[in-house]
């Protein structure tokens, strides 16, 4: 009896330890979004979905789980493909938030089902396919970035911004130090790119980054129009 306690404490305990080691199998989101004028502006190929021109507005591009020292997991579990139907209520919301301008851009479906196998799955242990889309659309609306450098004068019209005056932009109005990412057009111009905020586990609050990615923009980027 004694012998039978003994294992089965023995396989609580590790069965404790696998969940544990399972919640914790990374360390916080990067919530990335794009500028489509500078993508459309800088990129050789950009294609408009078949729903149309997106908004002139920052989109999604993902929500990457990371790790504190900089390294990322990556296609977590190939049993997990991206399902349409699990996210057939947010279909709309991601059309309009979180479009593909890579061509050929179609309905979305390739790029979401790239961001979910690639990055989703590796957060499939706090959010399920429903869930880690439904947080980046939450995020989205939460720090409004375009809101945000618009309130402060930084306006998508082709001209040039400090790139201090554009974090503080948006520490001002989210409360935490933004990285930019920046794109060089054929003129060799720097332009606003990308706009990562860092995100806990949970996929629902911004957080001050734990690390930052690597790159470097000029003082002067432009925002261009789209």
């Amino acid at each position: 009896m004694k012998a039978n306690s003994s294992t089965l404490i023995k396989l609580l305990v590790l069965l404790c330890l696998s969940v544990l080691s399972v919640s914790q199998d990374f360390d916080f989101f990067y919530f990335v979004q794009q500028w489509p004028g500078s993508y459309c502006d800088t990129m050789t190929s950009c294609c408009y979905p078949t729903t149309g021109k997106p908004a002139a507005d920052f989109g999604i591009h993902g929500l990457w789980p990371n790790y504190n020292d900089g390294t990322y997991p990556k296609n977590c579990d190939a049993s997990s493909p991206y399902d349409p139907k699990k996210v057939a209520d947010l279909r709309s919301g991601m059309q309009k938030n979180w479009p593909t301008l890579a061509c050929p851009s179609g309905t979305g479906v390739a790029f979401w089902t790239h961001e979910w196998e690639k990055h989703g799955t590796c957060s499939e242990s706090i959010l399920d396919q429903h869930g880690y889309f439904q947080a980046a659309l939450d995020l989205k609306k939460q720090v409004n970035l375009l809101q945000a450098l618009t309130n402060a004068g930084i306006n998508p019209d082709g001209g040039s911004y400090s790139l201090s005056s554009i974090k503080s932009a948006i520490q001002e109005a989210v409360g935490f130090t933004p990285w930019i990412e920046c794109n060089t057009d054929t003129s060799r111009n720097s332009q606003l790119y990308q706009i990562y905020l860092c995100v806990d586990t949970s996929g629902k609050n911004v957080i001050d980054c734990p690390v930052f990615p690597r790159g470097k923009c000029d003082s002067e980027i432009e925002f261009p129009s789209f």
